[in-house]
């Protein structure tokens, strides 16, 4: 006997001499889908996709000084801060249940080499220090590259024109256990340099410090919602741009080798940046990898959702943590975003 499938019985196959009278009953059918949309605790009851405080990581620029708090323009809510302000951001995203944070450092002074990034008394290890002073709890993830702190811009030593990848490796594992010795509680390079995570992992291990996880960079895209970002840190490059070393946005196999090239040089987590653009790719990773995957939701994306609201187009709490839903329903365990406080004052008051 022929069968369809049929919703309107639960979505099982009904004989064909029954469609009928499956038809006649179209205006009652089994299969509600509404019953579990009717109220709050419903929805809440059935939510697939979960967020939570500790699942944030909060960004914070660090620059030499006392007192200091100088406003991004581009990024509302977000500053430049020195050492003792950055405690008190720290304090307050430990204190509304933010995981951790990621402190990227702003030198005074800036060099060829990138002088600052591996200065034991420089902002980011004071920070480190400070922090977990003041916070013990609170997760420590520092920023390894070289882009801050060169005054060309590029995240490695150049050769010419082009970033000399393997010279830049050296460099990179001594920003990396100079940032451990401070306290850091995980090690994460963003430079796109080939072999890096290999080289910081033999640093790390030669110096003492086998027991502290790297969260690689892996799949970071040449993007363009990098552009407030620049201005926090200071980091515009002086020529050129980085595509040559950040990845085509228009490649996904790619990311796959980047990321297996990581985790066979010993990453413990990955990273794909940016978030909102390269759901795609987050899944991806996760599924090919099953290990801890971060995103980071980029300072573009969170200056366009700010715009956007300011002009009344959008409801800005409403529209941030559908954005951080769909990171998470994207597969990532870990969402590094400008957004961690607010979004985790957001969800208490919701409970």
């Amino acid at each position: 006997m022929a069968t369809v499938f049929s919703p309107l019985a639960g979505g099982v196959a009904v004989p064909a001499a029954e469609r009928g009278a499956a038809s006649a009953s179209a205006r009652f059918p089994a299969v509600r889908l509404r019953r579990l949309r009717r109220s709050p605790a419903m929805r809440a009851l059935v939510r697939e996709t979960h967020l939570h405080p500790s699942q944030f990581i909060l960004p914070l620029f660090v620059r030499p000084g006392v007192g200091i708090r100088n406003p991004v323009t581009s990024m509302p809510g977000c500053a430049q801060t020195s050492v003792d302000q950055c405690v008190v951001d720290a304090q307050a995203a430990a204190a509304a249940g933010v995981g951790g944070v990621i402190l990227f450092g702003i030198p005074d002074q800036k060099d060829a080499v990138g002088t600052g990034a591996y200065d034991a008394h420089g902002p980011v290890a004071e920070a480190v220090r400070a922090i977990k002073a003041a916070v013990p709890g609170l997760l420590v993830v520092t920023d390894v590259c070289l882009c801050e702190y060169t005054d060309h811009g590029h995240c490695g030593l150049l050769d010419g024109a082009d970033v000399d990848n393997d010279a830049t490796l050296e460099l990179l594992a001594r920003e990396a256990v100079m940032h451990a010795e401070a306290g850091a509680d995980i090690i994460a390079p963003s430079d796109m340099m080939d072999g890096r995570v290999g080289a910081i992992r033999a640093a790390l291990d030669a110096a003492g410090f086998s027991h502290i996880p790297i969260m690689s960079y892996a799949a970071k895209y040449s993007s363009a919602f990098y552009g407030p970002f620049r201005e926090a840190a200071e980091s515009t490059p002086s020529f050129g741009d980085r595509r040559s070393y950040q990845m085509d946005p228009a490649n996904g196999d790619e990311a796959l080798r980047e990321v297996a090239q990581d985790v066979a040089e010993g990453a413990d987590i990955i990273m794909v940046k940016p978030a909102g653009a390269y759901l795609d790719i987050i899944r991806r990773v996760k599924d090919a990898t099953g290990m801890p995957v971060a995103a980071y939701q980029v300072s573009g994306e969170y200056a366009m959702l700010h715009a956007a609201a300011e002009r009344g187009w959008l409801d800005l709490e409403r529209a941030m943590l559908e954005s951080l839903v769909a990171i998470r329903r994207a597969g990532a365990d870990i969402i590094l975003t400008y957004f961690a406080v607010a979004a985790a004052r957001a969800l208490a008051a919701a409970r």
